[in-house]
């Protein structure tokens, strides 16, 4: 078990003795950062949340980080946790002009989504050069950041420089320097699907009765992210939502299938399992021509011909 300074522990057991369901993680961890204001580490977290594990405690702290709720500081040997107040944005801008609080202030209020610079310019009054110099002076002193956008590739918007982009500017985990990782994709895609049949076949061991084995069978989207975290196959942090993308996918090929189920909280939990073809396909409907929408449009020597399919050349040529 970590260790928990004196001095902190009577607040640590005050917050531990809270029921979990009143508050989440996120906010529990804001809670202790506004009861102990020198600020907080890892084995405080640890000790007042037991019951949550290593992972969910890393994810709330970098959301918080990334929303600008907290700050991350250096103290020795030593990284706490501080709550982040106006004074702290206060000591950043020490020293600046006008335009600068100016801008830093519109900023700020973009959060996550950030702010273009034609919107800076129309909601500050400046004019397009002042706005430029100012951001340049912004990024030098790296209170501000410029983030291209995956859905705009000439398009910059500015946030503030310890703030996390959503996940809608930079396309999440699915895009490096904004060029789509089709073989990232594929890859989590196989591994997802080899998990749930090996969910499936395990299920079909021993001696249950077929409703336990078919239940057996399925996994949530949580269970398939922790597997694909412990493969490691993975350079940047997957999210939930992330494995729950990749299932789409496999539902869309035929792969998967899931269903809905009743959640502890009162909510619907989606589960997914690997599906077993009773009829093995076709040669026919693996061919281009087998799904084209378009197959009977398609004649020779007509706009729509077998000569000019690309589908069919790129199948050809693989």
């Amino acid at each position: 078990m970590a260790e928990v300074s004196k001095e902190d522990s009577e607040v640590v057991t005050k917050i531990k003795t809270e029921p979990e369901s009143a508050v989440d993680l996120e906010a529990r961890i804001l809670q202790l950062c506004e009861s102990i204001p020198d600020g907080i580490n890892d084995a405080i977290i640890q000790n007042t949340m037991p019951q949550c594990d290593a992972t969910q405690r890393v994810m709330a702290v970098n959301r918080l980080l990334s929303m600008g709720k907290l700050d991350l500081i250096k103290i020795g040997n030593k990284l706490l946790y501080k709550l982040k107040t106006a004074d702290a944005a206060s000591n950043q801008l020490k020293g600046s002009d006008h335009q600068e609080k100016q801008i830093y202030q519109l900023i700020d209020e973009s959060k996550n989504m950030g702010i273009w610079m034609r919107d800076i310019r129309l909601k500050s009054g400046l004019p397009m050069s002042q706005v430029q110099k100012t951001l340049k002076v912004l990024e030098s002193k790296k209170l501000i950041k410029a983030v291209n956008c995956v859905n705009a590739a000439k398009k910059k918007v500015y946030m503030l420089y310890d703030v996390e982009p959503d996940r809608s500017l930079t396309g999440g985990a699915w895009y490096s320097n904004q060029d789509f990782e089709s073989e990232f994709v594929d890859i989590l895609n196989q591994q997802c699907f080899k998990f749930l049949q090996q969910k499936l076949a395990q299920s079909r061991e021993g001696d249950l009765e077929p409703t336990a084995k078919r239940n057996a069978s399925y996994a949530s989207s949580t269970e398939i992210w922790k597997f694909i975290c412990e493969l490691g196959i993975s350079k940047v942090k997957l999210e939930v939502e992330d494995i729950e993308t990749i299932m789409n996918t496999l539902i869309y090929d035929g792969k998967v299938e899931f269903t809905v189920v009743p959640n502890g909280d009162g909510s619907q939990l989606k589960i997914y399992r690997a599906v077993v073809s009773v009829v093995p396909t076709s040669g026919f409907v693996r061919t281009p021509c087998g799904v084209c929408p378009v197959f009977n449009d398609c004649y020779e020597d007509w706009d729509i011909s077998p000569s000019n399919c690309q589908y069919m050349n790129d199948w050809l040529s693989f």
